[in-house]
């Protein structure tokens, strides 16, 4: 599905869960309420609620703390922040002290010595993945 598409969806819904009235003229008034730089438009908001466009980071965060919705569901969905989490838990339970002493040591390598050893694991990856396969 097209992101506009799906933005679109979710501020919708946000709206809706908020207690707004699904609307232009709803979403750039309590926006403009928030926002301190130069007003939207009502084109603006009818843009952003019909899959024309999607706002900038910062209207977005503002956008976010009027819906009472994290940033990054308002703007990817929650897919997305569950695949960030289970990423970065996997990370959290996988690396214990040794490994994150070695990630440590790892960046304080120059650039083409880090290089090489990232070919190294990469292909002691790709290998034990492969005889795991058989």
């Amino acid at each position: 599905m097209n992101e506009k598409i799906e933005f679109t969806q979710r501020l919708r819904a946000a709206m809706t869960q908020a207690g707004y009235t699904v609307s232009p003229s709803v979403l750039e008034h309590e926006f403009n309420l928030r926002w301190p730089g130069k007003s939207i438009s009502n084109q603006a908001a009818w843009g952003w609620l019909n899959n024309r466009s999607i706002p900038t980071q910062d209207k977005m965060q503002v956008l976010a703390e009027l819906l009472k919705i994290p940033p990054d569901v308002l703007r990817f969905g929650t897919a997305v922040r569950l695949s960030v989490q289970e990423h970065k838990k996997r990370w959290d339970e996988g690396a214990g002290y040794l490994e994150r002493e070695t990630f440590d040591a790892f960046l304080k390598l120059p650039a083409a010595q880090r290089k090489i050893i990232r070919e190294v694991i990469l292909t002691f990856a790709k290998v034990h993945s492969a005889a795991a396969k058989t």
